[in-house]
């Protein structure tokens, strides 16, 4: 499964995985392909060094890069997250009060903090996290929400990092190109997190298309050999692929009950919604998203203030586990995430489910024997 881009990175097989979990990052690594460490969640600069140092022992000196997360508008500037924090309109703190006290959700403990406050969609939290990374012999550097800004693509360039940039219409995929990013991932409406409204399948020969000769990563709802071939098929020179590391063995998302939420749920238990963020992401479809989509109540704020409002809350459904408000980010191909996996596995049935399809149009097309 090798792609001019896959050579240029020497990694085996062009499928790039995105992940917040360095065990699954580094596992995919050694399985031949590229895995992409999330690095949204490291507010503190050294738990991410920490992570990092991990990172060089475990991947045997083969190649891996970071995802961070720039917001292409800044919805605020200058100000202090407490600053910021204080914006938040009461009606949604009190929303959030009485949403948990309907499932009694209980207050963390006293003197525990929660566990996941969401400030790394802040631009100065992105930069600070690319200040330890570029102390480490990245390959890959991807921003999640429009190209990052040009100097921190000029640095990028420096360290000899590539820059790839998610992008969810051929528009915004030129834009990218116009701004020097080497790498675009078409990230179709089927996929977890922050998402557009184009399908993977329409998308991906349009940002083919659009950014030409700039090799393009297919991405959303993929989780198969044979879709992995599909988006080959549509000019991309691999695949992104993120949810389906979600219920592989080396995952640690603590939560018993959310890995079983996964493994039965199908391919229609998601919604975008902006309940987590601000801005539309597809997650698992709970009571808590369907309480902040009800038009009766005050609907979600704009980024980030939505982040910093439900952080506290989220840690709270996740340390208790109550399993009508427990989702996370995920993408339809959930549907076929019905076993738990290790990294390697999941790759094995990925090249295994690529050669197959490769043969079945070989033989379609009459370049081999049945």
């Amino acid at each position: 499964m090798k792609t001019e881009l896959s050579r240029t990175l020497g990694i085996e097989h062009a499928i790039f995985g995105f992940t917040p979990f360095p065990a699954v990052a580094a596992a995919l690594t050694r399985a031949g392909g590229f895995g992409v460490l999330g690095a949204v969640r490291y507010t503190a600069p050294d738990d991410l060094a920490r992570d990092l140092d991990w990172m060089q022992e475990h991947t045997d000196g083969l190649p891996y890069g970071l995802d961070v997360v720039m917001p292409a508008k800044k919805a605020v500037e200058g100000v202090t997250e407490a600053e910021i924090e204080a914006m938040i309109p009461e009606e949604h703190r009190a929303f959030v009060r009485a949403t948990l006290a309907k499932h009694g959700v209980p207050e963390l403990p006293e003197g525990e903090a929660s566990g996941w406050r969401i400030t790394g969609w802040m631009e100065q939290v992105a930069r600070s996290q690319l200040d330890v990374a570029f102390d480490y012999p990245i390959r890959l550097l991807a921003n999640a929400l429009g190209s990052p800004p040009p100097d921190v693509v000029a640095r990028a360039h420096e360290h000899g990092v590539l820059v790839a940039a998610l992008a969810g219409s051929a528009r915004h995929a030129r834009h990218h190109a116009d701004a020097g990013i080497d790498v675009v991932v078409a990230q179709g409406y089927e996929a977890g997190g922050h998402t557009g409204e184009i399908a993977s399948m329409v998308l991906t020969p349009e940002v083919v298309d659009a950014v030409s000769p700039l090799p393009v990563l297919a991405a959303g709802g993929i989780g198969s050999g044979e879709q992995i071939a599909a988006g080959l098929a549509l000019g991309a020179q691999g695949v992104w692929l993120g949810s389906i590391w979600l219920t592989t063995t080396e995952a640690e998302l603590h939560s018993r009950a959310l890995t079983d939420k996964l493994l039965a749920a199908g391919s229609g238990d998601t919604v975008r919604s902006r309940a987590l963020t601000g801005k539309p992401a597809r997650q698992l479809r709970t009571e808590w998203t369907d309480a902040w989509d009800d038009p009766a109540g005050p609907g979600p704020l704009p980024m980030p203030l939505q982040g910093l409002l439900v952080a506290e809350a989220v840690s709270r459904i996740q340390r208790y586990e109550v399993e009508p408000l427990l989702g996370t980010p995920v993408g339809q191909i959930v549907g076929r995430m019905n076993s738990e996996r290790s990294v390697q596995q999941v790759v094995d049935d990925l090249t295994r489910g690529f050669e197959e399809a490769v043969d079945r149009i070989n033989r379609i097309a009459g370049r081999s024997e049945a």
